[in-house]
């Protein structure tokens, strides 16, 4: 079916009123801001029991406030513009209220209640009958239609329910959707810093066991010069293809990201839409892809201890003519096994030196080098 719009005269103080409203909607309630109103060091304002629900879904480990222990802080993301927001350890308490804003509701409220400067409605008119308000929904048909239109035109052998209340309905469904996605959304970003921290951790488990090889195979340099190549390799090789898997994953969660702040977005300019019809038209439709968006699965991540680099460990506490077919040790030595004591100073004389290696100038990947004057294992 379609309409025609009948508009009734506005006041140009209502469209201010009006204009002023959607400034004052806390994009996470979708209402209008409820004090204390908290301003995010993005700029943007934030009920602080809204900002306080996301805080805590964001950092769910995060001790609330009144609790004995001593909070440690967090962060969260702005759901307007996605910039981080770091958080000391009183929460979101230590967000600064923006008092401007506050007192803007309070004017915008007092002037509301004035008869004087109430809004005036927009109503969609029947183009069948014309003198008719669109104000029933057909449930069989899906659209808008008037009275009229149910007891004696196209509609009436089909079941229908107050506009309002359809509006309200499915209003609220959305609204569910985007908080569903927001919240998602925080999860996902979550799951990418952590494994950017294991790449981290791998890289720098990596450039270890780098300079821990470099550094045994320097005691017996003329024979293990070769193999220790082949070693640095395999090191290499496994830092590699773990660091290129957890990448390929961080660029999988950063592309469903994407795609759901955008749909997130889309949604939230359907929720500004001021004529019900109009809003009802295309919010089955939104309301379809947000579902499929949440069931699309997001749960392939790096097993535990999967930045684990140990076991690029060798024991160099082997025969020389065993050297050239030295492997890495797959399983950790039995007390029985290796020399004991010195064991323990080799590993911290290898220790010393590493820490005397801990400068700007030391490369990732351990070169050949002039061989110690003296080595610890001299003296075995």
């Amino acid at each position: 079916m379609n309409f025609a719009v009948g508009l009734k005269p506005l006041l140009a103080e209502a469209r201010s009123m009006e204009s002023l409203e959607k400034q004052l909607i806390c994009p996470i309630c979708l209402e209008m801001f409820t004090k204390p109103v908290v301003i995010l060091p993005c700029q943007h304002n934030l009920c602080r029991k809204c900002a306080n629900d996301v805080f805590q879904a964001s950092n769910p480990l995060w001790q609330s406030r009144g609790s004995s222990a001593v909070p440690s802080g967090g962060r969260f993301r702005c759901p307007s513009c996605r910039h981080e927001v770091v958080l000391d350890r009183h929460g979101v308490y230590g967000l600064q209220r923006n008092l401007l804003v506050e007192n803007i509701i309070d004017i915008y409220k007092q002037e509301s209640a004035r008869p004087l400067h109430a809004k005036a409605e927009q109503h969609l008119m029947c183009e069948e009958h014309e003198d008719e308000r669109i104000n029933i929904y057909c449930l069989r048909c899906e659209a808008p239609t008037c009275s009229l239109c149910k007891v004696f035109g196209a509609h009436k052998d089909c079941e229908v329910a107050p506009l309002p209340a359809v509006y309200q309905r499915q209003k609220s469904e959305l609204s569910d959707g985007i908080a569903m996605l927001v919240a998602g959304n925080d999860r996902i970003q979550a799951i990418i810093t952590q494994m950017e921290e294991i790449c981290r951790t791998i890289e720098e488990n990596g450039r270890r066991q780098k300079q821990h090889l470099g550094l045994r195979f320097d005691s017996l340099y003329s024979i293990l010069e070769e193999r220790k190549k082949e070693l640095l390799q395999s090191i290499a090789r496994e830092q590699e293809e773990k660091v290129q898997r957890v990448r390929g994953l961080i660029r999988q969660y950063g592309d469903h990201l994407e795609a759901s702040s955008k749909l997130v977005e889309t949604a939230i300019q359907a929720m500004e839409e001021p004529q019900m019809a109009v809003y009802l038209q295309h919010s089955k439709e939104l309301l379809k892809k947000i579902t499929d968006m949440s069931k699309v699965s997001m749960s392939s991540r790096p097993e535990p201890g999967y930045e684990n680099m140990d076991h690029f460990s060798i024991n160099v506490d082997y025969v020389a003519e065993m050297l050239r077919t030295i492997e890495f040790q797959t399983e950790p030595l039995g007390e029985d096994e290796g020399d004991g004591p010195m064991e323990g100073s080799e590993a911290a004389a290898d220790e010393d030196r590493l820490d005397s290696l801990e400068a700007p100038e030391a490369a990732e990947d351990v070169g050949p080098r002039q061989k110690p004057a003296s080595s610890p294992h001299g003296q075995h």
